[in-house]
């Protein structure tokens, strides 16, 4: 559910018109609704179990905003970055509340989580489990960790965004586990308190997290055989949202948490989980304006205002996201197939191919909806435009959360060097 819907012919972000952001705020526009974010991670806390840590993955939004809106609620925090723990931090996220995950964590980004005093380092490869003992050492602190084990179950998802198979870049291979469980006790700054597990993103099948956490759960009691004190289980993130009508759609989140109460029951394990686009997808959407329609000899462009450099995913995953007029057509309005494109230089720059949407001209307001996750986040400004602003919306009320930079801004980022100085 969204609280996105129209309201007397006009598309709403809760009791927002969207035409009025649009003229206040300009396009293309990141638009989140507050009370969405709020249900969907309310509604994923209450179904895993009680005592569990929730712990959003800022990767799928880090705005300020949206973090500030999840802490209130009592969200933790998924972190992969230095710059993601700062900002959860500054979003009034506990250090008892955030994560650390990530292939790359660099010494110093592992001092500021230390330092913090953070929840966990989920450690995904012995040499950088080494590394952070030898920090740690030099703070003379005990880093607790998890070892993400791979437990080389198929999610069958995106290529892009499938973890969980023996020979990714993340985690530990299954049959390395003892092992690094055994390198890891023998050093002294490292504390280990658990396990963790994660196998992909937009997973729309519960099969795969089952046999996934069923592994583990075998793995656990090995652990615990050869003395470690195993106590937390990491299982990640990955659940699927529906990004577009289905007749098959990703099981709620009532599914998901009555299958890990049945399967992790008797793990004695205090549980974590980070799910990002789960809570954002679906509560943002990406406003943006018709500039032309071109007629070609066999097909019909919608060029928009918003570009790949605003929202990749079509680009770069070939993912499919609704897109819907900001005023609702009249019942059997004209329909026209188009490829809805934008104004970068580049072929891949295609939002969808051959939609069937009512006909629209020039000026014309659109929105693409489930774009509140991987959207802003993953925008540059390639070809030197300004990336989308964005906008949080509460009720009635509504604010721009980020601005869109100027010409001026994108200008004073670079500096010339000297012999090139007038």
């Amino acid at each position: 559910m969204n609280h996105f819907s129209y309201r007397g012919g006009i598309l709403h972000a809760e009791d927002v018109p969207l035409d009025e952001l649009a003229r206040a705020a300009g396009t293309p526009l990141y638009v989140y609704s507050t009370a969405t974010l709020s249900r969907h991670y309310q509604v994923f806390a209450g179904a895993v179990p009680a005592g569990s840590l929730v712990a959003y993955a800022a990767k799928a939004n880090d705005n300020l905003a949206v973090l500030k809106t999840l802490a209130k609620l009592g969200a933790g925090a998924d972190v992969v970055s230095g710059g993601e723990l700062a900002k959860a931090l500054a979003a009034g996220i506990p250090a008892s509340k955030i994560v650390f995950s990530g292939v790359g964590k660099a010494a110093e980004e592992m001092r500021a989580a230390l330092e913090a005093g953070i929840y966990q380092f989920n450690v995904e490869s012995e040499p950088e489990l080494a590394a952070l003992d030898e920090v740690a050492r030099s703070l003379n602190k005990q880093a607790p960790i998890t070892l993400r084990i791979n437990p080389d179950v198929d999610a069958k998802t995106h290529a892009k965004i499938n973890t969980g198979m023996a020979e990714t870049k993340f985690g530990i291979p299954f049959d390395r586990a003892r092992q690094a469980y055994a390198d890891a006790a023998r050093m002294k700054n490292i504390q280990i308190v658990g396990v963790d597990v994660h196998i992909g993103s937009q997973i729309t099948d519960l099969a795969p997290f089952e046999a996934a956490f069923q592994r583990v759960g075998g793995l656990i009691q090995l652990l615990r055989s050869d003395g470690h004190a195993i106590r937390r289980l990491d299982l990640g993130g990955g659940l699927g949202v529906p990004y577009e009508n289905s007749n098959t759609p990703p099981p709620d989140p009532a599914e998901y948490g009555a299958m890990v109460t049945r399967v992790t029951k008797d793990f004695g394990c205090t549980l974590s989980f980070e799910p990002g686009r789960l809570i954002a997808a679906n509560a943002g959407i990406l406003l943006s304006r018709v500039l032309y329609v071109k007629h070609g000899d066999a097909k019909q462009f919608l060029i928009i205002d918003a570009g790949m450099n605003d929202l990749i995913r079509p680009a770069m995953y070939e993912a499919w996201h609704e897109i819907v007029p900001v005023v609702e057509p009249r019942p059997g309005s004209a329909r026209v197939a188009y490829d809805v494109v934008g104004p970068v230089c580049e072929t891949a720059d295609l939002f969808a191919s051959g939609r069937n949407l009512p006909e629209l001209k020039s000026g014309d307001l659109v929105a693409i909806l489930s774009a509140g996750a991987y959207g802003a986040v993953m925008a540059s400004a390639y070809n030197a435009r300004p990336p989308a602003a964005e906008v949080l919306v509460a009720g009635g009320d509504w604010s721009v959360v980020r601005s869109r930079l100027t010409h001026e801004q994108l200008i004073a980022q670079d500096s010339l060097p000297h012999w090139l100085a007038d």
